[in-house]
């Protein structure tokens, strides 16, 4: 994942099928560098889990954000709800970081791309 202060950068996943999380949240206004920091960890540690595909993550400067994990199953995605790290940083983030959230769950069936794009796997017309 970038940092929230460079360009996002789109993931590059295999053909379809496989699954996202997708993470919409609302930022409280407190401790912006301990939450840039656990930020920055569990996407370093999610990409070192099995299944993990790739992750997009923008947010806006009025706090919303939207980070998509993608996954290829849904093993994957349950076993990654569990990782102890990832869940003590859920725990800090509803007690600090998050004025609301939703987590929604889907499987990718179609994906494209646009011409000339180096998204892998992703024909141009899907």
């Amino acid at each position: 994942m970038t940092s929230r202060r460079e360009t996002p950068s789109i993931a590059r996943t295999p053909e379809p099928p496989y699954f996202v999380v997708i993470f919409t949240s609302r930022r409280a206004a407190g401790d912006p560098e301990g939450y840039d920091r656990m930020a920055a960890a569990m996407s370093e540690l999610a990409a070192l889990q099995p299944g993990y595909l790739g992750m997009e993550s923008v947010r806006g400067a009025d706090g919303v954000g939207i980070t998509l994990s993608y996954w290829e199953s849904e093993a994957a995605i349950r076993a990654w709800k569990h990782v102890a790290a990832h869940r003590e940083a859920q725990r800090h983030g509803r007690r600090e970081w998050y004025e609301d959230y939703t987590v929604r769950v889907g499987r990718i069936e179609r994906a494209y791309a646009r011409a000339n794009s180096p998204a892998e796997g992703l024909g141009e017309n899907g």
